[in-house]
């Protein structure tokens, strides 16, 4: 897995399989949320001039400009202009709270796997995709793009309810 070599049309559809619903992918955004702030808010207590951090996101919108269509990166654009605002409008989190958000945040994600727990064969991007770190950071460098696409451009693969298993319900449950 090359950063640089992703076919974001084939990453997207991964992410499809296993995050179709409408409700993991906006917990997810509220994860991702949550960690910029996290992160950006430790950031800002490293450095004495809080615009330095906005210099952060430059090389990632380089990166993401060579791999992911335009109209999504004009939404990661918008995204990030519209969490920097935020961000300088808010004070900072305390310094001890930031790494305790990241780990909510990490939890929360993982948790929303629980509820909105329907997934589709995932076969065909297991030998390119293999599990380990390499997989986890090119998925988190890409999460955000992922996120917005589905939820911006693509209404018709939102599926809004939980999947329910038959043992919750004492029904059948539909295909």
């Amino acid at each position: 897995m090359n950063m640089l070599r992703v076919n974001f049309q084939e990453l997207y559809e991964r992410h499809l399989r296993r995050h179709s619903q409408y409700g993991i992918n906006v917990v997810h955004l509220a994860t991702v949320i949550g960690s910029y702030y996290a992160l950006f808010s430790l950031a800002a207590w490293l450095v004495d001039a809080p615009w330095v951090l906005l210099a952060i996101p430059v090389p990632y919108f380089v990166m993401l400009a060579l791999i992911v269509p335009v109209r999504v990166l004009a939404a990661c654009a918008v995204f990030v202009a519209v969490f920097f605002a935020l961000f300088f409008a808010v004070p900072p989190l305390l310094f001890w709270l930031c790494p305790v958000l990241l780990v909510v945040c990490h939890l929360v994600q993982n948790w929303s796997h629980k509820v909105w727990d329907l997934e589709r064969d995932m076969s065909e991007f297991q030998t390119k995709y293999q599990k380990g770190w390499a997989l986890k950071v090119l998925l988190a460098f890409y999460e955000l793009p992922l996120l917005l696409n589905y939820l911006v451009f693509d209404r018709k693969n939102w599926r809004t309810v939980p999947s329910v298993t038959p043992a919750a319900t004492g029904a059948p449950q539909a295909p």
